[in-house]
């Protein structure tokens, strides 16, 4: 990466100083265990590089690629993670690092502090604006995104801690705060984020994982499908580095697990390339729910949660999440929902068989009482109608039905597949295939002679 820097506040030698020990805190914490005074460190440099941002009186004159600019905001999140874990891990800490974080007088890595900084960043360049404009098709000037957002440090900056905002409150449980963040963001291919790959799948993971715990099954579908369908076609390139290719696997993964909870919840078509993933990563586990298997949910949703965080960490250790800490309370959540979806799949198959049915047949198959099947009902109703979420253009189930009296009348909504669409694209790939292919056999053959 090349820096420049042109008349600056600071001396030149001064902000690559504090760029080079970013660099530096960044290994000890990929390659060595970092000590609590490399923690204190660290964050204090975070502070004087963000400090030299934020309070210049006009835009400073430096230029760093988008791809070094993402690598900051995310370390800063990551290492703002690793310190509460840290600190959460009562009984390994010793009596020097106790005193330590007693007389901390900095507030070091405290959660509002590193919120107010990112939130900072993202308003010094006005970024939310500037996305409200790229939205409405409207240039970017400076009535919109200000001195400071016309510079693409600031706005980059800014964007990156629009998805830092969306990672650290989806760490901390609070995933409506979490997408109001993104509200403006466009999950596109030629979006801002589409700049740094490693962005794009942070993004999706983030706010896929959000939609997921408010039940919005469908925006999580939605966003899911198209990340892995990316991801695959882009495998050879995260392959060739390799300090990316064990994060990108394991996003893969985890969102593959988080993908097949949500098919399950809201049964929607997917793209044949990323069932073929789930059936492959997951299918043994997608067969023993459709078995009945409630537990496989909690094996699903510990592989692909993120590590969850408490806001608030106490010496203590009698912890107020009890003894599985914030993952623990964060899967009660979720199984309360799963508890609340163990029905519906069982009623959905009743239901996919009749145009009509009475309720007192359908409360023998169930083996229920009739008013527990009219809540049942009202439940499936409920739930379909949340899981559907902002994707209006797309049903999120097979079927719709009435209940009139005491008879449930049953509507086939399931839609076509577009077999037409299909076989376009089959023609153009191979189109595409047949020019790579004829390319290769044209190229000439360069031979050298050995004497």
């Amino acid at each position: 990466a090349v820096v420049s820097t042109q008349s600056t506040g600071k001396d030149e030698g001064s902000i690559f100083m504090i760029l080079y020990r970013e660099l530096y805190y960044r290994h000890i914490y990929a390659r060595l265990k970092p000590t609590l005074e490399h923690r204190f460190d660290s964050y204090a440099n975070y502070c004087e590089l963000f400090s030299y941002l934020l309070t210049a009186e006009e835009p400073v004159k430096i230029e760093l690629p988008n791809k070094w600019l993402w690598d900051i905001i995310e370390e800063f999140v990551y290492q703002f993670q690793s310190f509460q874990q840290f600190k959460s891990k009562a009984g390994k800490i010793n009596d020097e690092e106790k005193s330590m974080l007693r007389d901390d007088e900095d507030n070091v890595w405290k959660v509002t502090a590193v919120l107010n900084i990112l939130l900072q960043l993202t308003e010094k360049c006005n970024i939310n604006q500037q996305l409200i404009a790229m939205e409405k098709g409207e240039p970017i000037t400076e009535d919109i995104a200000g001195e400071f957002g016309l510079k693409p440090i600031y706005t980059m900056t800014g964007f990156f801690s629009l998805v830092g905002l969306l990672r650290l409150y989806c760490l901390l449980g609070d995933y409506h705060m979490a997408l109001s963040c993104i509200e403006h963001v466009q999950f596109k291919d030629k979006d801002m984020m589409a700049l740094v790959p490693a962005c794009q799948i942070t993004a999706n993971y983030y706010a896929g994982f959000a939609y997921l715990m408010i039940r919005k099954y469908a925006n999580t579908i939605q966003l899911y499908q198209h990340i892995l369908g990316y991801m695959q076609r882009t495998k050879q390139f995260f392959q060739n580095r390799s300090f990316q290719a064990d994060d990108i696997n394991k996003k893969n993964e985890q969102m593959l697990a988080l993908l097949a909870i949500a098919s399950t919840f809201c049964p929607l078509r997917l793209d044949e390339s990323v069932n073929i993933q789930i059936k492959e990563k997951q299918g043994d586990k997608v067969a023993r729910i459709q078995h009945g298997d409630m537990a496989v949910y909690d094996d699903l949703f510990f592989s692909g949660c993120p590590k969850f965080l408490s806001p608030v960490v106490s010496e203590n250790p009698t912890s107020p999440f009890g003894s599985s800490g914030p993952r623990g309370l964060q899967l009660q959540v979720f199984k309360a929902e799963v508890e609340q979806q163990r029905l519906i799949p069982t009623l959905r198959s009743f239901l996919k068989l009749y145009t009509s049915i009475p309720i007192s047949k359908l409360a023998k198959f169930l083996d229920m009482h009739e008013n527990e099947v009219r809540c049942c009902l009202m439940a499936f109703k409920h739930k379909k109608e949340v899981a559907k979420g902002d994707s209006v253009d797309q049903t999120t189930m097979d079927i719709d039905f009435y209940v009139d009296k005491d008879m449930v009348h049953i509507s086939d909504t399931k839609i076509a597949r577009h077999y037409g669409d299909y076989y376009v694209q089959q023609v153009l790939k191979l189109r595409e295939s047949n020019k790579l292919i004829l390319g290769a056999a044209l190229t000439p053959v360069v031979t050298t002679n050995t004497a």
